[in-house]
């Protein structure tokens, strides 16, 4: 079946400033940071993988996300298992490296150091789920194509170059084995000697630089950074109207926090939205969803989502986990795994 993702990606890049695509995903590859509790909870115990799993499939069932990612052992379950994508429009992805800032083990203190390149993943067990020997990756393939490439800058040079060093060996296996990914690039996770206000321009900085040495068939899709806001935003979408400017979700804070963050990103020139925690964390994911599309494709404001979704929780039975009023208002939004 035609990909949505492929579609709105084509749509984008034909009309770069005219095209009113906008890609949404649900990020379901918490598992290679969090572990165990990855799922969330259900009363007093945390879900299971099949739980976690049944999330993913009711989600892509739906239909109304252009992308789900996953970790590779899910993948291997549900796409090349179940074959859950076949006949969906939604495209499967997986994380494809798996830096050590997003180690939020129970008890563990790797948070604290500077972010370090690494890889549990490889390209051929998230295409066929084994090692090929077809290097050049002609048979067709039952996992997934795509992938999320991290990176985190710290403003240590012996680091980023160890970072960038292991992004180029990833874009040639990947260029070489016929994989697409898209680049996640994380605010420096360490004290990195910058006032808040130079972060937005360190990472867009960053950015442009890393893909400026770097040929159309080894950049990525799209990219995935924090919303640091209107400026920044409209720094990056205008520099290069063809790199697609993603924004990742963070961690779950109000229903107003999520469905404000993907109006204001859009207006200021964001193409995409990757909610995980948003979403999982939700009372009802997917009337979450739901809400999501709906604000994207202007139907409704943040406000009118936020009272929509309170209405829909009502019909459904549902309690939410705040009332209206309290849920109506904006907090402040950790948006890296170990906030």
């Amino acid at each position: 079946m035609d990909k949505s993702l492929d579609e709105k990606i084509a749509d984008i890049q034909r009309n770069p400033t005219a095209s009113k695509a906008f890609i949404i995903a649900d990020a379901k590859d918490a598992d290679m940071a969090y572990g165990l509790t990855a799922p969330g909870r259900t009363g007093e115990r945390w879900k299971t993988l099949e739980e976690y799993r049944a999330q993913i499939r009711a989600v892509v069932k739906q239909g109304l996300v252009d992308i789900m990612l996953c970790s590779a052992s899910n993948i291997e379950q549900l796409a090349m298992r179940e074959k859950i994508f076949a006949y969906s429009h939604v495209t499967p992805a997986a994380r494809a490296n798996d830096t050590s800032d997003i180690w939020v083990t129970r008890g563990g203190r790797y948070l604290g150091e500077a972010s370090r390149p690494f890889r549990s993943a490889s390209i051929d067990h998230i295409k066929y789920g084994r090692l090929v020997a077809d290097t050049g990756h002609t048979m067709p393939y039952t996992g997934a194509d795509l992938g999320l490439y991290s990176m985190t800058f710290t403003n240590n040079l012996e680091r980023d170059h160890a970072t960038l060093v292991e992004f180029q060996r990833f874009r040639e296996e990947a260029e070489r084995k016929k994989f697409r990914y898209f680049l996640e690039v994380f605010d420096p996770n360490v004290d990195a000697g910058l006032a808040p206000e130079q972060v937005p321009a360190f990472i867009n900085d960053h950015i442009t630089r890393a893909l400026a040495g770097v040929a159309q068939a080894g950049r990525p899709l799209f990219l995935k950074i924090v919303y640091h806001g209107p400026r920044a935003m409209e720094e990056l979408a205008a520099y290069d109207p063809r790199l697609i400017v993603g924004i990742l979700g963070g961690a779950a804070g109000t229903t107003y926090d999520a469905f404000k963050l993907i109006a204001d990103a859009q207006k200021h020139g964001a193409r995409v939205a990757l909610f995980g925690r948003k979403i999982n964390n939700a009372e009802s994911p997917l009337t979450f969803i739901e809400m999501l599309r709906h604000i994207v494709e202007g139907r409704l404001a943040p406000e009118e989502a936020v009272r929509a979704y309170h209405s829909a929780l009502a019909k459904e039975g549902l309690r939410p986990h705040r009332d209206l009023a309290d849920d109506l208002r904006p907090t402040v939004s950790a948006t890296r795994y170990g906030g």
